[in-house]
């Protein structure tokens, strides 16, 4: 599923209009991307969680020039659902 089919999708269910749903969705997008860019994370009930993961420094490998390089430490995004969220993914989904 796409942005696009979400934004009908809410459109056909509600009555309103695509451009307002698609405003609406774009701000909701932003608002969740500001929010971990600022180091905040997201919690919506019954849904999930937007989180950012700290990565600890690690040693790599660079197997083509065998060398060995340092990745340092760094945050990333990630999602992770509710409980019923994940519950209903498991008895529906075959």
């Amino acid at each position: 599923m796409t942005k696009a089919d979400i934004v009908n999708e809410i459109s056909k269910n509600t009555g309103i209009e695509k451009v307002t749903v698609q405003k609406t969705v774009e701000a909701f997008m932003e608002t969740v991307k500001g929010n971990l860019v600022r180091g905040k994370n997201v919690y919506l009930r019954g849904f999930g969680s937007f989180v950012i993961k700290r990565r600890a420094e690690k040693t790599a490998r660079n197997i083509s020039r065998n060398t060995t390089i340092i990745i340092p430490e760094h945050f990333i995004p990630s999602f992770k659902p509710s409980k019923s969220f994940v519950t209903k993914v498991k008895n529906t989904v075959k």
